[in-house]
């Protein structure tokens, strides 16, 4: 029987004025259809920050700076038969105008409190714990 263990997932809160950057996903792999933030897999012997801004770049195409880590959650993905740690970071933008990629057909600009729905298990997660960058935790 083959051991399973959780993976390391980077999601990254990326602020600019009052607003988050949010990301329609269409990868195959998992949460296809739901809006999440950017991020993805932390690789060997990368930081956590560096991390970030990879995947940021990758994804969206902007530039990030500030990066700061924020919480974490436990997120079991059942019907995809997934276990990610997420580790949150919020960060600022930087730079660049957000562009689709393979990642995402879309990114937009939301308010905290006016998020799209479906959201990505991970942030429905985030929310649960209270989590919310513009206030002091």
């Amino acid at each position: 029987m083959e051991d399973r263990f959780p993976k390391v997932g980077v999601g990254v809160i990326v602020i600019k004025g009052d607003k988050v950057l949010l990301g329609h996903r269409i990868k195959k792999s998992h949460g296809t259809g739901t809006w999440s933030f950017g991020g993805g897999h932390l690789e060997f012997g990368e930081t956590i920050e560096d991390c970030a801004r990879r995947e940021v770049k990758e994804e969206s195409g902007i530039e990030i700076k500030n990066i700061k880590i924020a919480t974490v959650t436990n997120d079991i993905h059942k019907n995809e038969g997934k276990h990610y740690i997420t580790i949150f970071v919020t960060s600022e933008y930087a730079s660049g105008e957000p562009k689709p990629s393979d990642e995402a057909d879309e990114w937009k600009w939301f308010k905290w409190e006016e998020m799209p729905r479906p959201l990505f298990l991970p942030i429905e997660n985030l929310l649960q714990q209270g989590f919310n960058p513009f206030k002091v935790q």
